[in-house]
C-alpha cells in the first residue's frame, strides 16, 4: 500500500512538472495583423530604444505564428518561404524567466532553460538586453534533404522579415541581430555542432 501512495505521489509530481515544462500558446489573433503590406512596409523600422513593458502571451502568440506558424494545417505548410520545405529554422524565446522553444505544429512553448540568457544575445550591444523578449532564430540541419549551411541563413532572412511585418503590425519594435555570445548560446541551449545560431530580435513596445 505504501509503495502504491509513493508511486502514484512520483506520478504527480512529473506530472506537474511536466505541466510546468509546456506552455500552450492561445490562438494567433490574426486580425490584429490586418494593417496593409504597403503601410506594414512604409512604416517597418529597425528599433533599438526598448522598454521593459511585458508583452502579453497572446501577442506573442500572434507574432510567432506570423514569424514561421502553421498557416495550413492539411499540409504542414508555414507562413515563411523555406528552401526545398526544409522549414528548418526553430525560434527560442528567451525572456528573464528562461528560454521555451517554439514549437509551430501544436502552438506551444516547452521549456529548454532556466536561466535569463538576454545577456548572451545582447553581446557587446547592451541595448539589446533591456527587451522583454529576444527570439533567437536557429537553422538545424537536414541532411536528407540539403545542407543548411547553404540554405539556412536564407530562410532565416525570411523569418525575420516576417517578424519585422507583424512586429509593425502589432505596434512593437524590434532590429535583427547577428551580434550574440555564440559560445554561451550553444551551450546552454545544447544545441548540436550541425545547428546554426543565424539571427536574433530583440522585441519591445
Amino acid at each position: 500500500m505504501k509503495k502504491a501512495i509513493l508511486f502514484l505521489i512520483v506520478l504527480m509530481i512529473m506530472g506537474n512538472l511536466q505541466a510546468q515544462d509546456v506552455i500552450s500558446l492561445p490562438q494567433p489573433e490574426v486580425s490584429k495583423l490586418s494593417m496593409s503590406l504597403g503601410d506594414a512596409l512604409s512604416l517597418r523600422r529597425s528599433e533599438r530604444k526598448y522598454t521593459d513593458r511585458e508583452i502579453s502571451t497572446q501577442t506573442l502568440s500572434t507574432l510567432l505564428w506570423a514569424a514561421c506558424g502553421i498557416s495550413d494545417p492539411k499540409t504542414g505548410k508555414i507562413t515563411a518561404p523555406s528552401a526545398v520545405n526544409m522549414q528548418d529554422i526553430k525560434i527560442y524565446v528567451c525572456t528573464k524567466d528562461g528560454v521555451c522553444l517554439f514549437n509551430a505544429k501544436d502552438n506551444l512553448l516547452i521549456k529548454v532553460s532556466d536561466k535569463d540568457l538576454r545577456d548572451a544575445i545582447a553581446g557587446r550591444q547592451s541595448f539589446a538586453k533591456t527587451a522583454p523578449v529576444s527570439l533567437v532564430l536557429v537553422s538545424t540541419k537536414d541532411s536528407e534533404r540539403a545542407p543548411n549551411d547553404r540554405y539556412g541563413a536564407m530562410d532565416a532572412g525570411y523569418v525575420s522579415q516576417n517578424i519585422y511585418l507583424a512586429c509593425t503590425a502589432l505596434g512593437l519594435k524590434t532590429v535583427a541581430r547577428a551580434t550574440m555570445d555564440f559560445d554561451t548560446l550553444k551551450r546552454e541551449l545544447n544545441l548540436a555542432d550541425t545547428s546554426y545560431l543565424e539571427l536574433n530580435h530583440p522585441i519591445s513596445y
